[in-house]
């Protein structure tokens, strides 16, 4: 059987583009779709493909088998992996916005793409912060037993311990935390591929 190249090889003439996984994860309410879609916009501005994989959305198509549990958040969190590989192997951004509760999960994740070509945010707001930012009462429903497996009430959160970028968006503006994120990411598209 024949193998499949790492990467999928560019046409004589063209150019080589550079993909890489920008992976935003954070409490519900933490500000990760936000910043998410201010990195998309940015990027398309910049002329540099990419591509938003928003939880909220995947949910409603690739994993809308899929519930709440570890289990499943597991298997979500594969899924999009998986996708975000094959969009950085042909040259796109992948801009991924999901809780992704579970360092490990996040990790395997991780382990998909080569040195430099996975860079983790960590949006972090405490859960006050995110409890007033949220208009949909998700975590009210949640506090009274309305939704189970529902992050950082009845279900665990592990923050990452060595995140690429980590914003404050509890403290700090939307647009100085959208400058750091930016920032990150245009030096990792700048930087020669890893071998």
């Amino acid at each position: 059987m024949p193998t499949v190249p790492d990467s999928p090889a560019s046409p004589p003439g063209v150019e080589k583009r550079k993909g890489l996984v920008v992976w935003f994860t954070g409490l519900s309410g933490s500000g990760k779709s936000t910043l998410a879609n201010g990195l998309e916009a940015y990027l398309n501005h910049q002329g540099v493909m990419c591509f938003l994989l928003d939880g909220d959305i995947l949910r409603q198509g690739l994993c809308s088998d899929l519930g709440y549990s570890l289990e499943d958040r597991k298997e979500n969190i594969r899924r999009v992996s998986e996708v975000s590989r094959l969009f950085a192997m042909s040259g796109v951004v992948a801009i991924v916005a999901l809780i992704s509760p579970l360092r490990a999960d996040r990790e395997r994740a991780r382990a998909l793409f080569k040195d430099g070509e996975f860079i983790e945010v960590f949006v972090d707001a405490s859960l006050a912060v995110c409890e007033k930012r949220d208009v949909k009462g998700l975590y009210a429903r949640a506090r009274a037993g309305g939704i189970p497996d529902f992050t950082g009430i009845s279900s665990p959160y592990e923050p990452p311990l060595h995140a690429e970028v980590h914003v404050e968006t509890g403290l700090h503006s939307y647009e100085s935390s959208l400058e750091l994120v930016t920032a990150r990411v245009m030096a990792a598209l700048q930087a020669p591929p890893s071998a």
